[in-house]
């Protein structure tokens, strides 16, 4: 009787919300999800070529990355108002507006990555006559995975946070609960959405540390010498 009655009083935690609303929960979550995702592969895509333009001097550095900086300070408000003529009250609404967002995460860590490639890498697969497109898909991309994925695991957990504000155009995945329930705050409702949010970033942000790790094998050799290696020494002493 008592957890049917938490929605009549109105408690924060609450069984029979969870219950009764959990169809509601699954399609907000996977709406998220998928908005999430688009959101940042397409991010990265573009992202890609800006760092490679940006890398190729100062005079196209300076207006890529001054460009993604300024982006990204727009408000939400007026960056969906900006694009609404263009895309309508739709999902390519929210989606467009969170690229944006995260090219500036994007493009900067994909070039630092690419920039602390260590000149005698390239030197060398130059030697071995690589050309400018095998270096660097073979050589320079391996080599700055781990600050590229570094950004996508930034532009991710960013990118789940700011989905919930494209609530405004009902396509908040998440964010249209909590939307929903704080005319009447209906505490129950915000809570499972706002702790819903934080669990697909926490989850997001692992499996992606797991991807990572899987592309950059080396790392963790790496890693494990040096652990053996402080061992070593601490031990001699």
């Amino acid at each position: 009787m008592a957890a049917q009655n938490c929605l009549v009083t109105n408690d924060w935690i609450c069984g029979e919300y969870l219950r009764s609303r959990s169809q509601e929960l699954t399609d907000a979550t996977v709406q998220h999800i998928w908005i999430t995702a688009v959101s940042v592969a397409i991010g990265v895509a573009v992202a890609f070529p800006l760092a490679l333009l940006a890398r190729r001097g100062r005079r196209f550095a300076g207006p890529v990355l001054g460009l993604t900086t300024v982006l990204y300070t727009v408000p939400s408000l007026a960056m969906f108002s900006l694009l609404l003529p263009l895309f309508g009250l739709s999902a390519a609404l929210v989606v467009t507006g969170l690229v944006l967002y995260s090219l500036t995460i994007l493009v900067r860590n994909i070039l630092a990555g690419l920039q602390a490639v260590p000149q005698e890498a390239k030197e060398a697969a130059r030697g071995m006559g690589y050309g400018p497109v095998r270096l660097l898909w073979e050589v320079e991309l391996p080599l700055a995975m781990p600050a590229l994925m570094a950004g996508v695991r930034i532009a991710t957990v960013s990118t789940v946070a700011l989905t919930t504000v494209g609530s405004i155009v009902g396509r908040g995945g998440l964010g249209n609960l909590i939307d929903d329930a704080l005319p009447s705050f209906f505490k129950a409702q915000v809570l499972a959405a706002s702790v819903l949010c934080v669990l697909l970033a926490v989850v997001a942000d692992l499996l992606l540390l797991g991807v990572q790790r899987l592309l950059t094998p080396w790392t963790r050799i790496s890693g494990a010498r040096d652990a053996a290696g402080t061992a070593g020494t601490v031990k001699a002493v």
